[in-house]
């Protein structure tokens, strides 16, 4: 199926109110978007809708992206000498909804850009997320003995080894960025694109939100420290992975600067929803809730509340759908559903 039947379909079902099955395109037609006139960009389709496809079927989406990417990754960390490294390495892969890797898919695509450019992007997001659920789990972080349904890496291996596991992932995470190269991206996007996710796990992310968290722990917090700490954690992460995948199906300048405009306030409500998530629990939680409010972390809910949580995380998920609004209605309507996910059930890596 042509990316051309794939619109089509998207129209119908508007008219027709019928569903629209995912079918997964190797290659589609570069962006159709021009350069923004004064206020809006304009969109050279006679036929396009200012309305995103609603049947858009986001469970068999995300159910084959999370295929195809375990996959890939199953073949990115492959076993090994020395065994029991790799073992550790590959023990806290699995059981991830895989949400950055899928956004960052899903927003190459959008742009114009093709599966088999993003999934190397897509496999280098997945390693680095395991590699930072690793540390945080960690006796001298979160100290947390369970992980995606089951006991934590350090719980299971020991801490040394998964101190050494997260070190090692790093280094095929970049590896498998510089072999986008291959795939014909430019230089410069490969750089771009690299700097945009190393800045996500660095002091300018996980790493400076980190030990603002452990630093805050039973202390009073001001609103604008609290927003530094959920912007520079996993919403910081969640912006790399939308850019990333803008940067490298070859997004211009506008593109990418309303993506990371839509990637920050989704990231920031991720963080709200994990907050919220911890209080009051979900049908698919693994683990236990409460976790934070025995830390006495610093959190949305402990601030201002559930209800008052809830109505922000809601405002931002609205405020970042407003930048699809420029885009090709039948290739936003991944990221528009995926975004009703996070704030829905529980959003667990």
């Amino acid at each position: 199926m042509t990316s051309s039947d794939i619109f089509r379909n998207s129209i119908n079902a508007l008219k027709h109110h019928s569903v629209i099955p995912y079918v997964p395109n190797s290659h589609v037609a570069k962006s159709i978007l021009l350069r923004r006139q004064p206020k809006k960009l304009k969109v050279i389709n006679s036929q396009r809708n200012d309305t995103l496809p609603k049947f858009f079927q986001v469970d068999e989406y995300k159910a084959l992206k999370a295929k195809q990417i375990n996959k890939a990754l199953d073949e990115a960390v492959p076993l090994r000498y020395p065994a029991i490294l790799h073992e550790a390495m590959r023990y806290s892969l699995p059981g991830g909804k895989r949400l950055m890797s899928t956004l960052c898919i899903a927003s190459c695509e959008m742009i114009g850009g093709s599966q088999s450019v993003a999934m190397s992007m897509a496999c280098a997001i997945e390693l680095l997320v395991t590699m930072a659920v690793i540390q945080d789990d960690l006796p001298c972080l979160d100290n947390d003995d369970l992980r995606r349904g089951k006991p934590s890496n350090h719980k299971f291996f020991g801490e040394a080894t998964a101190i050494l596991a997260c070190q090692a992932l790093h280094c095929p995470a970049m590896q498998h960025i510089a072999m986008i190269k291959a795939k014909k991206v430019s230089p410069d996007r490969l750089l771009r694109a690299m700097v945009e996710i190393n800045s996500a796990v660095g002091s300018e992310g996980i790493a400076a939100g980190q030990i603002m968290d452990i630093n805050s722990e039973g202390k009073e917090v001001s609103l604008s420290e609290l927003n530094f700490i959920h912007r520079h954690k996993t919403g910081k992460f969640i912006e790399a992975s939308i850019v990333s995948g803008v940067i490298i199906g070859g997004g211009n300048e506008e593109e990418t600067e309303r993506m990371r405009h839509f990637g920050k306030c989704v990231g920031m409500a991720y963080q709200l929803w994990n907050d919220i998530v911890d209080v009051i629990g979900s049908p698919e939680m693994r683990e236990k809730t409460g976790r934070d409010m025995m830390r006495d972390k610093a959190t949305y809910p402990k601030l201002v509340g559930v209800d008052g949580s809830k109505k922000h995380a809601k405002e931002l998920i609205a405020e970042a759908k407003q930048e699809l609004a420029y885009f090709d209605p039948s290739r936003a309507a991944p990221l528009d559903h995926l975004v009703n996910f996070i704030v829905s059930f529980g959003n667990n890596n």
